[in-house]
């Protein structure tokens, strides 16, 4: 029987986001049998978006860009955790250790910023998983992106623990003759021990805000988030004067924080993290996030001291994150990590 091969080969299908949680559902991760596992134990699943901007309410923004979902960083506060349920994924090793690329994401950001309907608002970028974990040196989908922002003349702010962003300064630099620009290094704190048992997968504090200082000397408008705070692993005065003098040090322009809010996925998360770790700590954990929020004299407390010290190291040109308070129950989730357009 003669055969017509195809004209054109459409190459591999890359399943959805959508078909990627039922797949999961069935039969677990271990279903997952296209996801390519990389030298860092992690595997990667190329996945196709249907659209590349979020639309989000409640924000001080209105459009989210995430070229990846889970992270390799493994932190153990982060909120994006919760988030990954929504692949039937848990919010523990599988946060970190499957991770979906969104393959197509810079073409249908094209399209996207290329409608007449599109008005140039403002997009934040790794707002659910940082845009430039490790694989984005493979990847190269938030270099591109940031490059269709700034062909679309769209303002843009973005947050990262990567000093890969180093790479990318051409990119930077293009966009904010396009639009406005902001860069937020997250440096939650410089102490070492923290560092090593909040934030495993991460650059070392030191290395995140060198890249602070060679962006600034490139002239990227880059600050620095403390964000979040860690009640009893970061929030002492000696941890966060060191850490506020080192971003000082450092050239950043800013410096916003925030004290370590818990909810859904990443409460169970962090709450078993701390459980196996550090047992004797769990009962004040407990008992600080009743809530999701820890009680509002605590983090006044926490704000104000950094305030103070703003003021001592010259860091005052940015408002706090959390300078206006708000009621815990319209406390925006982006506050988690310190978003102030």
């Amino acid at each position: 029987m003669s055969s017509f091969p195809l004209l054109f080969d459409l190459g591999p299908h890359r399943p959805t986001t959508r078909e990627i949680a039922d797949t999961v559902k069935a039969g677990g991760t271990a279903a997952l049998t296209e996801a390519e596992r990389r030298a860092d134990a992690a595997r990667y699943q190329e996945v196709t978006c249907r659209s590349a901007l979020n639309r989000v309410e409640g924000m001080p923004f209105n459009w989210t860009l995430n070229p990846y979902r889970g992270c390799t960083h493994g932190c153990h506060y982060c909120f994006a955790r919760r988030y990954h349920v929504q692949f039937e994924m848990d919010s523990d090793d599988e946060f970190a250790s499957v991770i979906l690329v969104k393959h197509n994401i810079v073409d249908v950001l094209e399209r996207e910023l290329d409608r007449p309907s599109w008005k140039r608002e403002q997009v934040a970028v790794g707002t659910a998983t940082d845009p430039y974990q490790p694989i984005e040196g493979h990847y190269r989908l938030t270099r591109r992106s940031l490059e269709m922002l700034a062909r679309g003349r769209t303002p843009m702010g973005l947050i990262t623990k990567g000093p890969m962003i180093v790479r990318d300064v051409d990119v930077l630099l293009a966009h904010a003759r396009a639009a406005s620009s902001t860069v937020y290094m997250s440096v939650p704190t410089v102490d070492e021990e923290a560092w090593r048992r909040l934030e495993p997968g991460t650059a070392h504090p030191l290395q995140r805000l060198r890249a602070v200082r060679e962006l600034h000397d490139a002239g990227v408008n880059v600050g620095v988030l403390m964000a979040p705070i860690v009640p009893g692993f970061s929030s002492s005065r000696d941890k966060v004067e060191r850490t506020v003098k080192a971003i000082a040090d450092h050239g950043a322009r800013f410096v916003g924080c925030n004290v370590m809010y818990l909810q859904d996925g990443t409460r169970t998360h962090f709450l078993k993290f701390v459980e196996r770790e550090f047992p004797k700590m769990l009962p004040r954990f407990e008992r600080l996030y009743v809530r999701k929020y820890p009680p509002t004299e605590y983090r006044k407390e926490v704000q104000a001291m950094v305030r103070v010290l703003q003021q001592r190291y010259g860091l005052t040109g940015r408002k706090n994150a959390d300078e206006n308070e708000k009621p815990d129950h319209v406390q925006h989730e982006a506050e988690q990590v310190g978003f102030a357009w």
